[in-house]
């Protein structure tokens, strides 16, 4: 330490804070485990809610706070009677914010005071406070000056024993003149009890906090003396062991002399031979010699020598230069795929244009693909399909829930039990360095203060870079260019997106009614009777109730509930037939519920007929899409807005702008004014439990709205979804093709989608095309004219009679 930099440090220490800045008024933060002296700096975690609002309160007091110490530190949530009067003002230097929550502020004391009253204490603590101003004598007396000497030269004892004591450490204690500060500096650098430190703090007369602190400084001396020599002890202890070490060694050469074998030259040729058969890259080799040469230097007991020993068997484990040869027969990839799944044509047709490509080109450097779908499509299943396709390994890591970015990366050598990443440790584990590898669930990767593993990801996930892959446990380059990395999401949109930048996203869509049907009979059903052994011939599921169990016992995107319902069924024959029970079980629709009780999805009432002021709305989800009602009521009132269902701001963004819409318009749709004005309107979106958010139920707001002031009923059998504009513009929406599945398996046959959509329909599965009939609008009049029915005659003729009667009157 510089000169300049302890004169600094003595003037921080010895300048008496200016408190007429320092409000009176201030947020208060109660600690635990230690209490906060005058001029002490040092780092605090805020966890509590309390805390927390009350270190951002902050802000408005120019990052003064009043730090004073618990009576219980196992108290959660402290009283004002739970917390010490007497503390310290602080002020936060630095503050950040931590991913999980919680705030690390540096505080430093600035001034001791006392508590006169609790201004606030329900959000977080604001207390009125009084200074409270130390007495230090105006010259120092004989007995002052060695009381202080003696302090000194004990503090100087005391880190001399713990090894942390330096003449820069001599030169500071030396320049203090105040009994008060003295005491201070030393007090805050004692691992003293709360109850000692209190005591101390709420002392104002400088030399009897000196004296105070001179009888502890003592008893901590004596406990530091009885604590090195426990550790002398302990250092005649390893000596002795080196002694045993040496005399050891001396054993091992005489049996060399006697001609016996030694163990580890054994081991030390064995790891020779094996870094010879990796063929691994010049540098890399050269590194294993040197941590061999050093392994053989070291004795075969020592702990070192098993952390060497676990990195060489690390290094020669992995599959440098072992690779599977790929299988490129297109035809018969082709036969795989389909054999495996069924449908998802798009998916298959790019895998098998990756295969060619490999075939023409062996070269080219693999692309990481990335399959975003709802739960139960078979994203996980295709991945092992391609890795059967092309005869190589598969390996399988889920990443959901992995917050630690030394899962990916590994640890350092230095940390006990340090392993490598999950990336190395699969390709250990399949032994070969082109294997297809499946990173699972990649959208439900965490983040915390141990790092951020998708950030880990991106040099292992990136074609043009991670031919030299670097792990923290393996230090040095390992190629993954030859791994056909193949990751799953739900949903693209929590992927962080410099790592989606890297992936080519192919989207897989829900089943239709039919494709689930044959999928359950090709592929589910002899699998379900084959884990519950069952014999084919002996059942028989028609094929009515297997269409009766997909419309009503599954509502679902994929086939997963479909595949334990079957599972259920297979059970309760394997019940009956366990009881002695012969014969064929056939399955209909008459018998169905006897195994699978009653139907679980039915139609809901609202679909049953047109309804005024209820539309139906498509909405998407991340296991598939689903048809969302809108439904709107008007009662006696002054024209305001109500919207219900646990749904997000731009919903009820888009609620307003309907809203907006129907009043800028009433006179074009034979709205009177004065029924907007005289009457509340309410919006519902059933479901409440389920939060809800995002534009595309805009036109159906607008068309439930305008349905409930006309008096005209929405067609049920029309479904739409598209955002609105203030004037009436129908702009587009994402997640068609999901939607759409949605409103196949509700029995909806008409869908109205924004015209910019149109594109997306050449995506759309034939035979959705063929059961569904989509329009494309533009303005929301285009929709009124499609959605609202035309009244009756009757319902007319009932809206004419009260005209009537007030024209007799």
């Amino acid at each position: 330490m510089a000169e300049a930099d302890i004169d600094d440090l003595i003037e921080i220490i010895e300048k008496e804070s200016n408190i007429e800045d320092i409000p009176k008024i201030l947020p208060m933060m109660p600690v635990r485990d230690v209490v906060v002296f005058t001029d002490m700096l040092l780092p605090l975690f805020v966890g509590r809610e309390k805390s927390i609002k009350a270190v951002e309160e902050t802000v408005e007091y120019d990052r003064y706070i009043f730090l004073s110490a618990q009576k219980d530190s196992e108290l959660e949530k402290p009283t004002a009677k739970d917390v010490y009067a007497v503390g310290t003002v602080g002020r936060i230097q630095k503050m950040i914010k931590l991913p999980d929550g919680r705030i690390k502020a540096l505080v430093q004391g600035i001034a001791k005071a006392k508590i006169l009253e609790y201004v606030k204490k329900r959000t977080f603590f604001k207390v009125r406070i009084e200074f409270l101003t130390d007495v230090d004598p105006v010259e120092l007396s004989i007995e002052n000056e060695a009381l202080m000497r003696n302090v000194k030269e004990a503090s100087e004892k005391l880190l001399a024993l713990k090894g942390e004591f330096s003449g820069d450490v001599g030169d500071l204690l030396s320049h203090i003149e105040s009994p008060g500060k003295l005491a201070d500096l030393v007090a805050s650098n004692l691992n003293l009890k709360v109850e000692d430190a209190q005591i101390l703090l709420e002392i104002t007369e400088g030399t009897e906090r000196l004296k105070k602190v001179n009888d502890l400084l003592a008893r901590e001396l004596d406990l530091s003396t009885v604590q090195a020599k426990i550790q002398i002890d302990v250092k005649d202890e390893i000596s002795k062991n080196q002694r045993d070490y040496y005399l050891r060694e001396q054993v091992k050469a005489i049996h060399r002399e006697l001609g016996e074998n030694d163990e580890k030259l054994a081991e030390i040729e064995e790891f020779k031979e094996k870094i010879k058969k990796c063929k691994m890259p010049h540098d890399c080799e050269k590194e294993s010699q040197k941590q061999l040469k050093r392994l053989e230097q070291m004795h075969s007991d020592s702990s070192e020598a098993s952390v060497v020993r676990t990195y060489l068997d690390c290094i020669v484990d992995l599959p440098w230069s072992k690779a599977t040869k790929d299988f490129l027969d297109i035809p018969k990839s082709q036969e795989v795929l389909d054999a495996n799944h069924f449908g998802l044509d798009k998916v298959k047709e790019r895998i098998l244009e990756y295969l060619s490509v490999r075939k023409l080109n062996p070269q080219k450097k693999g692309q990481i693909i990335c399959f975003v779908g709802p739960p139960g499509v078979g994203k996980t299943s295709l991945g092992q399909a391609i890795a059967k396709a092309m005869k190589r390994k598969f390996h399988r890591l889920s990443l959901g829930g992995i917050r630690d970015e030394a899962e990916i990366r590994g640890h350092r050598r230095t940390y006990i039990g340090s392993m490598p990443g999950r990336i190395l440790q699969g390709l250990r584990q399949c032994g070969t360095n082109n294997p297809v590898f499946m990173l699972d669930e990649i959208d439900k990767l965490g983040n915390d203060f141990r790092g951020d593993p998708s950030s880990a990801l991106l040099e292992a996930l990136d074609p043009e870079q991670n031919f030299e892959f670097s792990d923290h446990y393996l230090n040095m380059p390992f190629d993954l260019s030859n791994v056909l990395f193949i990751l799953t999401a739900n949903m693209s949109d929590t992927i962080p997106s410099a790592l989606l930048d890297r992936m080519e996203v192919i989207r897989i869509s829900g089943y239709t009614r039919q494709e689930k049907k044959v999928i359950a009979q090709k592929h589910l059903l002899p699998r379900k009777l084959k884990d519950n052994g069952l014999i084919r011939r002996s059942i028989h599921v028609s094929s009515a109730a297997m269409e009766l169990i997909i419309a009503e016992y599954t509502l679902e995107a994929g086939v997963r509930g479909l595949e334990r319902k079957l599972d259920a069924i297979c059970r309760k024959i394997a019940r009956q037939i366990a009881d002695g029970k012969k014969g064929k079980f056939s399955i209909t629709r008459q018998n169905l519920t006897k195994y699978l009780g009653p139907p679980q999805y039915l139609t809901e009432l609202d679909q049953e007929e047109s309804q005024v002021g209820l539309a139906t709305g498509l909405a998407w989800t991340e296991v598939g899409g689903e048809q969302l009602y809108i439904e709107v009521s008007l009662y006696q009132g002054k024209g305001e807005l109500l919207v219900t269902g646990q749904i997000g701001d731009v919903m009820q963004e888009s609620a307003r702008a309907a809203l907006t819409y129907t009043k800028a318009n009433a006179d074009n749709f034979g709205i009177n004014k004065e029924d907007i004005d005289n009457n509340d309107i309410h919006i519902h979106v059933p479901a409440g439990a389920i939060p809800k958010d995002g534009p595309s139920a805009g036109i159906a707001m607008a068309t439930a709205l305008i349905s409930a002031f006309t008096g005209r009923k929405v067609n049920n059998k029309v479904g739409m979804t598209g955002e609105i504009s203030l004037r009436g513009r129908v702009l587009p929406i994402g997640g068609l093709k999901e939607k759409a599945l949605g409103a196949l398996r509700a029995g909806i046959d008409h869908v109205i989608i924004p015209e910019k959509n149109k594109k997306d329909l050449y995506d759309m599965p034939k035979v959705i095309k063929n059961k569904m009939k989509f329009t494309c609008v533009s303005d929301i009049r285009e929709v009124l004219d499609i959605a609202l029915e035309e009244k009756s005659n009757k319902e007319n003729s009932d809206e004419e009679k009260p005209d009537k009667k007030r024209a007799d009157n």
